[in-house]
């Protein structure tokens, strides 16, 4: 009997695709046939959407070890036999729910697939979108200004639940991070009103391991046996994949049942088991995977289809932790804190001795064949059977490509209908901005898009395990390879107000900037992990923005040289029909080869010299030519575009990001070299918020200030965005060999400076760095007390 609609949309499957599978089994699917196709042909799992776009990436590159899809994370090798392993993955859905739990499970997800590949985790990083804190009010519109350049009011109910979730998600990742182990580092917290029903929670693992015990997660071996350890299953997360791959409206409380229950201390027994397994009797292990998403179904079946090989799965066998279950929910549930191991027959004794010794649960519950089928047992009595690659080659749809008009108009706004701060004509009719340039950084400071997060990580511990040498605050952070004078350096970043407004250039600022943070600590970026959070791909305006987004991170990729070795997609991110903000989230790798040579962000001593450098960009006929001749980049309106002096003070996001790839390589070089020659006292990336918040940062962190002059700009200008320029600091006597390798590099120093005092100057502004520090280190604080309405 053919399913209802209902049961289908519960498992996002189309008539169409039911249609397809009977065609493909020449029958009928029986429920637990049904359920496991609509699992594995999630956007969730089967990337339907993305994978035709995700073959954009450069993927192979010096010292990659892993075939992006094909292993639980990707694999870098560093040098002296050892490697590094890392991924990010999203939890959003199950976020918007239950964020406690959402977050703490995304956590747990994230660092099984690290120790799945035999590495041990050493890092998390945690990047995380919410709506506004606080009430808004829309702006008055202002003529010229295009309707969707409009923020959306943000009612007190909704800034009610946005604290709701903030609170829940930070408490999650904290409680879950802090038992098992592994430091929490780094990460970014963004707000936009496109999240308020929809917040992003991306979790990225980084773990290192020798290169000879790696693990793949492969069920190789005609008669070999699937043991299941760990938890035992429950009726948690049934549907979660499916889930993941709807989007939200008012029925998605009753969705609540799948969400994930973790048990970090599970987990920790888990991974130090699984550690001692791979790490001490790497040869009694033939396969090793996570049960992540669609749970059993989904960690059984790609075992099985990378090798070519079937299974006989009993579900008999399978420890559970309540009554009554059917194969059904056996086979979907996604219970925590369980992982599959694949063992030779002889082995079997010896790794269930192992892991009872650590206190888990260790359950024979199948046999891999060679007959290509994944075959599903209830005491002997078969209830499914399936072709693995059936389940694993999902359909695939690629769409039109259309740039929206609405778009063009946003693209196109005169930006000289601004007003410059401290002239006579300020107030702008959308604009709640203050008189002067240190009203306006004091107010950046304090907006919770820019303030310090050290509300957030002060609740994270990110010192266990002693390898910390650069924790959260800076523009990477930096972990120590024990054993080794190396270090790895680490950065998870992404504007959606860019990606918004320029899909392409949004994409390729994401990776540029990730790669400049981290060069900035003085690491070469080794590889890239990316986690691609967009609407749904059904609709025209979301696959444009899917499609450039990552045409425009493959060309920044390639222009740098950095190799994508993994990630994830989360689509259908949509609250009640509105989409978020296209948000591509990148994490870069670094390899430091000195540790004792970190670079610090904050300025170091009085009488040290600081310098803005900025790539200048390509002129128009250079592009494609060898001329070495380079545009003079200045400060500009243009570069508010999508900037948060707009955003925070006119309640706008207008124009086109605009960077040249080819100019960030340079200013990445530049920065290596200086680093390598110990030139560098300081670097510290210029993003959001512009030049004089990124001053203002390098002064708090050093807690000195500094005075910089250079041409004369307006005053906006130093709250524009300019991409590919950095902040540096070297002592006096470097500051000719500075500048001339800045000059050798074809880069431009706009503004130049000392170290000292207590103030930051810079044109009229003019602010002492204690009332900087308030403003920076209260203002997210203060967003939380829910108390101040921004009209």
């Amino acid at each position: 009997m053919a399913p209802d609609q209902r049961t289908l949309d519960q498992l996002s499957l189309t008539r169409e695709e039911y249609d397809r599978i009977i065609d493909l089994l020449d029958r009928e699917p029986n429920e637990v046939e049904l359920g496991m196709f609509g699992a594995m042909w999630s956007e969730h799992c089967g990337y339907q959407n993305s994978r035709p776009l995700l073959k954009m990436f450069p993927s192979e590159g010096p010292g990659v070890l892993t075939k992006v899809g094909e292993e639980n994370a990707g694999v870098i090798d560093i040098g002296d036999g050892w490697c590094v392993a890392f991924k990010i993955e999203s939890h959003n859905h199950p976020s918007a729910i239950e964020p406690y739990e959402g977050a703490a499970t995304g956590v747990g997800g994230i660092v099984r697939d690290i120790f799945a590949m035999g590495a041990r985790p050493i890092a998390l990083l945690d990047s995380l979108r919410f709506g506004p804190l606080q009430p808004t009010s829309p702006p008055e519109p202002a003529p010229g200004v295009p309707p969707q350049a409009y923020l959306p009011e943000t009612t007190p109910e909704v800034a009610a639940r946005n604290r709701y979730l903030f609170n829940g998600v930070v408490a999650g990742i904290g409680g879950y991070g802090n038992c098992i182990g592994v430091p929490t580092v780094g990460g970014e917290v963004s707000f936009a009103p496109s999240y308020s029903g929809n917040p992003l929670v991306n979790a990225m693992c980084v773990g290192i391991a020798r290169t000879d015990k790696l693990v793949k997660a492969r069920a190789d071996g005609p008669g070999n046996l699937l043991l299941l350890v760990g938890a035992d299953t429950g009726r948690d997360g049934i549907h979660g994949a499916t889930f993941a791959s709807v989007q939200l409206d008012e029925s998605s409380e009753e969705r609540r049942p799948a969400v994930q229950v973790g048990n970090p201390f599970m987990e920790k027994l888990l991974m130090e088991a699984c550690l001692e397994l791979t790490e001490e009797h790497h040869e009694w292990v033939v396969g090793l995977q996570d049960l992540g998403a669609a749970g059993l179904t989904s960690s059984t079946v790609e075992c099985a289809a990378k090798a070519g090989t079937g299974l006989i799965i009993d579900v008999a066998k399978v420890p559970r932790r309540e009554e009554g279950m059917t194969p059904y929910e056996v086979m979907l549930s996604e219970s925590q804190e369980r992982m599959l191991v694949i063992v030779t027959p002889e082995n079997e004794p010896h790794v269930r001795e192992l892991f009872e010794r650590w206190e888990l649960h260790c359950a024979t519950i199948g046999i891999v064949t060679d007959d290509g089928v994944v075959r599903i047992h209830e005491n002997g009595v078969e209830v499914g059977a399936i072709p693995a690659k059936m389940l694993t080659e999902a359909p695939t749809y690629v769409r039109g490509v259309v740039k929206p008009q609405w778009l063009t108009e946003l693209q196109e706004f005169d930006f000289a209908t601004l007003p410059d701060i401290g002239t006579s004509n300020l107030q702008h009719p959308t604009s709640n901005i203050g008189q002067s340039t240190s009203d306006v950084l004091l107010q950046l400071l304090a907006s919770p898009e820019i303030a310090s997060k050290r509300l957030v990580w002060r609740q994270y511990d990110h010192q266990v395990g002693t390898n910390t040498v650069v924790g959260p605050g800076s523009d990477a952070a930096v972990i120590r390879i024990k054993g080794t004078n190396k270090a790895l350096a680490i950065s998870t970043d992404g504007n959606a107000a860019y990606t918004y407004l320029d899909p392409y250039m949004g994409g390729a600022i994401a990776v540029a900037e990730a790669a400049r943070n981290v060069a900035c600590t003085g690491a070469r970026p080794i590889g890239m992990t990316n986690c691609l959070n967009f609407g749904n791909p059904e609709k025209p305006d979301a696959y444009f923005q899917l499609h450039e987004a990552i045409r425009g991170m493959s060309d920044a990729a390639k222009a740098l040289g950095i190799p994508v070795i993994s990630g994830n997609v989360s689509l259908y991110n949509e609250s009640s029909g509105e989409p978020i903000w296209p948000t591509p989230v990148v994490g870069v790798v670094g390899l430091i080869d000195d540790v004792d040579r970190v670079v610090p962000m904050g300025f170091q001593n009085e009488g040290d010299r600081v310098v803005v450098i900025v790539a200048a960009f390509l002129s128009d006929a250079d592009k494609h030519g060898s001329s070495s001749t380079l545009r003079n980049r200045t400060p500009r309106m243009a570069d508010h575009a999508g900037s948060e002096a707009l955003r925070s003070g006119f309640g706008i996001v207008v124009g086109q990001p605009s960077t040249e790839v080819q100019s960030e390589r340079a200013l990445i070089d530049f920065l290596l070299e200086a680093s390598a020659r110990g030139l560098l006292q300081s670097a510290h990336d210029i993003s959001a918020g512009g030049i004089s918040k990124a001053l203002a940062e390098c002064c708090i962190a050093g807690n000195v200030g500094t005075t910089v002059g250079g041409q004369d700009y307006q005053d906006f200008a130093y709250f524009g965005e300019i991409q590919s320029s950095v902040v540096i600091s070297c002592k006096s006597n470097d500051f000719g060999d500075l500048l001339a390798l800045a000059s050798v590099s074809l880069l431009q120093p706009i503004l130049t400076g000392g170290v000292g005092g207590s103030r930051l100057v810079l044109g009229s502004l003019d602010v002492a760095i204690d009332e900087m520090r308030e403003a920076y280190e209260n203002g997210l604080a203060h967003a939380l007390e829910g108390a101040t309405t921004n009209a």
